[in-house]
């Protein structure tokens, strides 16, 4: 089994856990819906950019039905997940919203695919889940508000739906021409935001520095890696494995932020590990279907290479 797409997925999602950590040397008057919306146009316009200089941009043969729904969903991601932030939590709404999303997939895969979810998948799905929830206890008092847990999950089906119609996408275009066209719809519908909130802080020096970081790394390079990676898996599985996010921001949040975690939140980290470790090493369990297309292509070669052999 090809382990490189299960890399990719995780390298970006690592990539992805470091946003908060930047965004803590951010000057306080800087919205998070801003860095939403700084993000999304500068890491698009930078793989837009890569993608045109190397011609892998065909708009007359594009997929536009996906490509605005993925868009809108990108879009409506950044005020559902800041929107949960700011009534809950950090702590609740990253792990309500970013740990709703594999099941939101795993939900959509098997009704719009029909694609019923591997029991690998389901068991590291409720590994990882289950030590998001954990990542909660870390001693500080959690603010359970009704709206804000609604607008994780609407964060969490936002971003499902994001991966899984970004991946029809990938199907007629590269990576870094697909994430390219889709942000930079994305930040055009989230461009009013930039009237609305206060500049002066991204103007700074330091405030300038973390927006880039955060749109060339954090986003340009980190969703070209994701998406790599989801052109050869299904959603549901590139969702779980984005799970590597938070145990990254958890992390980081120790090791530079000097937050300080309890013993049920280092299990957490471990059982999002243990999830992790499931997805990407586990066994692949072929369905039927699988295993009769993976006959028929073995008939197909044998009666080609017979074939090979008759001719004289």
């Amino acid at each position: 089994m090809n382990v490189l797409p299960f890399i990719m997925v995780l390298l970006g999602a690592i990539l992805w856990g470091t946003t908060g950590t930047a965004q803590t040397y951010l000057p306080e008057s800087v919205h998070p819906m801003t860095v939403g919306t700084f993000r999304l146009a500068g890491g698009g316009l930078i793989l837009l950019i890569a993608a045109l200089s190397m011609r892998q941009v065909s708009f007359r043969d594009w997929a536009w039905g996906p490509t605005i729904v993925a868009a809108v969903a990108m879009a409506a991601f950044q005020p559902f997940f800041f929107g949960s932030v700011r009534l809950t939590g950090v702590a609740l709404g990253t792990v309500t919203g970013i740990g709703s999303a594999p099941v939101f997939a795993g939900l959509l895969d098997w009704v719009l695919l029909k694609r019923r979810p591997s029991k690998k998948w389901v068991a590291a799905t409720v590994l990882a889940i289950t030590g998001c929830a954990l990542l909660l206890l870390t001693g500080d008092d959690v603010s359970v508000n009704p709206a804000g847990i609604a607008l994780a999950l609407g964060a969490g089906l936002t971003f499902a739906i994001y991966s899984m119609t970004s991946k029809t996408v990938l199907e007629f275009s590269e990576p870094s021409a697909a994430v390219g066209v889709i942000f930079t719809i994305s930040s055009i519908l989230l461009a009013p935001v930039l009237f609305i909130f206060p500049l002066e802080g991204v103007a700074t020096r330091e405030g300038a520095s973390v927006i880039l970081y955060i749109a060339v790394a954090a986003t340009a390079v980190a969703y070209f890696l994701y998406s790599s990676g989801l052109k050869a898996l299904p959603a549901s599985t590139a969702v779980t494995l984005a799970l590597a996010e938070p145990l990254t921001a958890a992390v980081l949040g120790v090791l530079i932020v000097g937050e300080r975690l309890g013993f049920f939140a280092w299990t957490g980290v471990g059982l999002i590990l243990a999830g992790l470790i499931v997805l990407a090493v586990g066994g692949k369990v072929k369905s039927k279907e699988e295993k009769q297309i993976e006959r028929l292509r073995n008939g197909i070669e044998r009666t080609k290479e017979l074939d090979r052999d008759i001719r004289p």
